[in-house]
């Protein structure tokens, strides 16, 4: 899990809509909106049995991408025969929080909240989109292109952007390569913050508002594709090991005939032809089995951080 430093080409995009931000909408794009301000009312036993409501983090909900979360939605309602609404939350917490309450019953959640949720209250691993034969992502350290920076070592005494608190790739990644130093983000950056989005994180690198940013690769990889002119004014100095890719999650009540169903028409997608069209626009191969075990890296790195922290404790 140690980072290495790139010092060839950046690899093959694999990434997927449902785990990107970018800029604005294409001209003459219609903008599609999710259900993101309106405060959720708990489930009735009626409408518990007739909607589906599936959370969207929004710091992974492009806004061209808004057109596949809504085309998916339709291809769902059709297969599963109930309404499915699509929900976004401003942070990984709050998709959480709604998740444990049962306001939320899926979502597409980043790796790092999904091991909170699972320890927490049972979030359950449902399936995993797989992208050029893979179900992996990773942590890229960026500078300015400019930057005197080569390592990540290079970056002490500056200023650093993280994206989210609970996120793996944006924070907990090299918040667990200082704890191997023995250091922390107080005692190794001059200056941190949060962005809120990877895609932020980039422009603030590429625009030298900060010396350094730890982003998604599935994001800056699509970035590079759909905006070259932006990641060539930024630079990859290192990049972790591979980790299990965020997946859709259930909660642990959610109707088991339901769940079956659910998981069903997921993973056969790629076998529909309507379902292929919008996988393909997705840029995912397809949904597979996903494999709790995946994520153990991620709970070895929160285990090692904590107990760095608790030896810092006076």
């Amino acid at each position: 899990m140690v980072c290495n430093v790139v010092s060839t080409a950046a690899v093959t995009m694999t990434v997927l809509f449902f785990f990107v931000m970018t800029g604005c909408s294409k001209p003459g794009e219609k903008e599609v909106r999710l259900d993101r301000t309106a405060p959720l009312k708990p489930y009735s036993s009626a409408n518990r049995q007739r909607t589906l409501r599936i959370g969207m983090g929004a710091m992974i909900t492009p806004k061209e991408g808004y057109i596949y979360y809504h085309q998916l939605r339709h291809y769902l309602e059709s297969k599963l025969g109930i309404p499915v609404q699509l929900v976004d939350r401003d942070t990984y917490e709050q998709l959480n929080k709604s998740l444990k309450a049962g306001d939320v019953e899926a979502a597409f959640i980043c790796a790092g909240p999904y091991v909170e949720g699972r320890h927490r209250f049972g979030l359950e691993l449902l399936a995993v989109p797989q992208v050029n034969g893979e179900a992996v992502y990773r942590s890229y350290i960026i500078v300015p292109k400019e930057s005197p920076v080569h390592d990540f070592d290079g970056l002490r005494g500056k200023v650093f952007a993280f994206t989210d608190p609970k996120s793996n790739s944006g924070m907990l990644v090299p918040t667990y390569m200082l704890a191997l130093k023995k250091e922390s983000p107080e005692t190794f950056f001059k200056k941190t913050m949060y962005t809120y989005g990877h895609d932020r994180s980039i422009k603030m690198v590429a625009e030298k508002l900060v010396d350094g940013a730890a982003v998604d690769s599935l994001i800056w990889e699509f970035t590079a594709k759909k905006n070259p002119a932006l990641t060539a004014q930024t630079r990859i100095v290192a990049r972790s090991t591979p980790f299990g890719i965020p997946p859709f999650v259930v909660i642990p009540s959610l109707d088991q005939t339901l769940k079956k169903r659910l998981w069903g028409v997921l993973l056969t997608m790629h076998d529909d032809p309507e379902g292929r069209k919008i996988l393909d626009g997705m840029m995912i191969d397809k949904f597979v089995d996903g494999d709790d075990r995946a994520y153990d890296s991620i709970r070895e790195m929160n285990a090692w951080v904590a107990g760095q922290n608790r030896g810092r404790r006076p």
